[in-house]
This record gives C-alpha cells, sequence and structure tokens, in this order.
C-alpha cells in the first residue's frame, strides 16, 4: 500500500467556482492484485463523479528492471491474492490459476503499461476501461499482457477498438518510451505502491482511500476537499 505524505489541507477552491473539475491521478499496475480488487470501485467512483472529475490513470511499473520475473519467483503472491479476494470480492479465474501453476508467464509491468498506451492512443477517455480489460485478461484468463495476441484479443472485445491498430502501436517503440513515462511521472508524484488515488489541490497532493476503500467512500473522501 502506498504511503504518500499529505502535503497540503487546503481544499480544492477551484470546485467553488461551481465549474472546474476536481484533478485525480490514478496510480496503478496492471500486474497488481490489489489494483485488480480495486478496479470495480475506481470504476463505480470515476462513473458516479463524471461530471466533476477530471481523471488520468498512469501505469506504475511495479514489476520493472530485475524484478520482471516469471510468476514462479513470486511464491507468495497466492496467498496475498486470497487476501485480496476476501477483502475486495475480487474472482481470480482458472486461466490466471493455470498460468501461475505453470510459472512460466513473466510479470514485466513495462510490456502492460505499453499494452494500455497503445490502447490509450484510440480513445484516451476510455482509459480506466482499458486498464480493467487489461487486468482480466490477466487475473482472470491467465493472458500475459507481454504477448500482442493479448492486445489484439483484448482490443477486440472492447468494442469501437482497431485491433490491428492497437497491436501495431503495441510494436511501435515511441508507445514503450511513453509508457515508462508515465513511470517516471508516478515517482515524480511520490507515489511508491499501488493502487493509488491522488487528488491535486491548490496546496498539494492528498491521497484519498485506499485498496479497500468503497466507492462511497471515496466520494465522501472528494466531497470533505
Amino acid at each position: 500500500m502506498a504511503r504518500q505524505k499529505d502535503t497540503a489541507d487546503t481544499a480544492d477552491t477551484a470546485s467553488t467556482a461551481g465549474a472546474a473539475r476536481h484533478k485525480l491521478t490514478y496510480a496503478f499496475d496492471a500486474y497488481c492484485g490489489w489494483c485488480y480488487g480495486f478496479g470495480p470501485t475506481i470504476r463505480e467512483f470515476a462513473e458516479a463523479n463524471a461530471d466533476r472529475i477530471e481523471l488520468t490513470v498512469l501505469s506504475g511499473g511495479l514489476f520493472t528492471g530485475p524484478r520482471a520475473q516469471p510468476v514462479s519467483a513470486y511464491p507468495y503472491i497466492p496467498q496475498a491474492d486470497a487476501r485480496i479476494g476476501e477483502l475486495t470480492g475480487a474472482v481470480f479465474g482458472p486461466g490466471y490459476a493455470r498460468a501461475f501453476a505453470d510459472g512460466t508467464a513473466v510479470l514485466d509491468s513495462a510490456a502492460a503499461a505499453t499494452a494500455l498506451a497503445a490502447l490509450r492512443a484510440q480513445a484516451p477517455e476510455r482509459t480506466l476501461e482499458f486498464a480493467g480489460a487489461l487486468q482480466r485478461a490477466w487475473y482472470v484468463d491467465g493472458r500475459s499482457l507481454s504477448a500482442p495476441e493479448t492486445v489484439r484479443t483484448v482490443a477486440a472485445g472492447l468494442g469501437g477498438v482497431d485491433a490491428g491498430a492497437a497491436v501495431a502501436a503495441f510494436a511501435d517503440p515511441a508507445t514503450r518510451r511513453a509508457a515508462e513515462a508515465e513511470f517516471r511521472e508516478v515517482r515524480r508524484l511520490g507515489v511508491d505502491a499501488f493502487p493509488t488515488l491522488l487528488l491535486h489541490t491548490p496546496g498539494g497532493l492528498r491521497r484519498l482511500g485506499g485498496p479497500t476503500t468503497s466507492a462511497r467512500g471515496l466520494t465522501r473522501a472528494l466531497d470533505q476537499h
């Protein structure tokens, strides 16, 4: 869980004008089980507050560099998944169980973030939806997020997305660079774990809720600012 420091107690005064939207940043990782469990909550919150928030979704880079390893290198994950399911109601599918038992799938957050950036290029306003679709591809179906075919399958199932264009963007080095730039931005914001939802205020950043906070709880936290 993130240890984001509260940097201000100032309310978002821009909202008092009635026109400005609250700016929020959601930092997540497609290979983060807590983010998968939090997914329905953040989507419900975003939908309920669509008229008053501007939400940016950033990939965080949980498994990069030496941490980009096969799932077999992380034997603690099944126990963590059980806890996530208990606290959030998340269901981990049979395809995921088979992939984990096989042990060869590599948790590569850079590839997963590139997949998200490739989908986002076609419809930035649907980024949160795309993030959820990628997580379901892994946590339900057990599909590697490093595979172009996964990007094609996810895109084809979304509606309104050109699967061929998404695969081409996934292979484009510029898309990879854009994904890696997100990692740097997340670090600049001071995020050190996922999921983290940040509210931008005139005085700085404030974290809203945590991975087990309900959508109503997030809305109440937003109201307080």
